[in-house]
């Protein structure tokens, strides 16, 4: 860990999908405590909506609203001092859960829509990231639910920003996790969890991939959530190594952060080489300078 990292905020609930606004603050889901949180400048915190569930991921939509993906909910239990999204026996899938859900949150009233919760009459398992084209659509994961001796297969899911247009796009997945787009559009990337791949599909239209997925790295990692950077690194949260950063040739840059549970990056600043980071085990937001500028999102 260098000496330039600096906590932002303390005291939420399971911190992810951090989303930085023009005005210097950052948005942030708090998956334990269902809520939409802004973490202004000053390190204070707002409450911008009440989501319930466990809201997993956020971006801002064309519209200017943020869509919020929501696994549903998890198990809870203290382990070694910590809160972790797992109960005992290593399962969270709790006792009511029914699905998952895609919300649309108004950012100037807080009103909060239901905007998608099932393909097909299919509940979605466990939506856990999202990242929005130039074209206006998403694309997001949804990572499933493990319980005490099974695990659900994930997928991935691409929908319009009114909700219309919802198509799967792969399926058969181990824990697809951060979901994000090359600079040009033309490569949809995913982070798996439980086989710390990163995985890579063509773009061949708004919400069409040509093929099958490649891999481009393997890791011994857990990958959470990712961001991208302007010349194409794909910087991948990896659970109890900080951040990884997969270069264009192939090699692989660590960054340690004083958290074992590094879930997430995003880029902001004038110059777009601020990170922020999520330490979801301390409910933390970290912030450190960046070597390379972050990737300006399409909305």
């Amino acid at each position: 860990m260098g000496d330039d990292v600096r906590i932002a905020a303390t005291g939420l609930g399971f911190p992810e999908g951090p989303v930085v606004l023009p005005d210097g603050g950052v948005l942030v889901v708090e998956v334990r405590s269902g809520r939409l949180t802004q973490v202004g400048p000053d390190g204070t915190l707002t409450l911008v909506a009440e989501l319930g569930g466990g809201p997993n991921g956020a971006a801002i939509g064309p519209d200017g609203a943020v869509y919020v993906v929501n696994n549903g909910g998890f198990s809870w239990s203290e382990q070694h001092g910590m809160i972790l999204p797992v109960d005992e026996t290593g399962s969270n899938r709790p006792p009511d859960f029914t699905g998952g859900w895609v919300d649309r949150v108004d950012l100037t009233t807080g009103e909060v829509t239901r905007l998608l919760d099932d393909i097909d009459g299919e509940p979605f398992l466990g939506p856990n990231d999202i990242v929005f084209d130039r074209h206006g659509g998403f694309w997001f994961t949804d990572f499933g639910k493990m319980g005490p001796r099974s695990m659900d297969r994930g997928a991935i899911y691409y929908a319009r920003a009114d909700g219309t247009g919802l198509r799967r796009i792969a399926q058969g997945l181990v824990g697809p996790n951060g979901i994000g787009l090359s600079p040009d559009g033309a490569t949809l990337y995913a982070a798996e969890t439980h086989t710390g791949r990163l995985l890579a599909w063509d773009v061949t239209g708004p919400g069409e991939v040509g093929g099958s997925s490649r891999i481009v790295v393997a890791t011994p990692n857990h990958f959470d959530s990712l961001a991208v950077e302007a010349d194409g690194t794909v910087v991948v949260a990896a659970i109890q190594h900080g951040l990884c950063a997969v270069r264009p040739d192939g090699s692989l840059e660590y960054t340690q952060l004083p958290d074992f549970m590094t879930t997430n990056v995003a880029f902001g600043g004038p110059d777009l080489r601020t990170a922020y980071a999520t330490l979801s085990a301390g409910g933390e937001l970290a912030v450190l300078e960046w070597p390379r500028p972050g990737l300006s999102l399409a909305h």
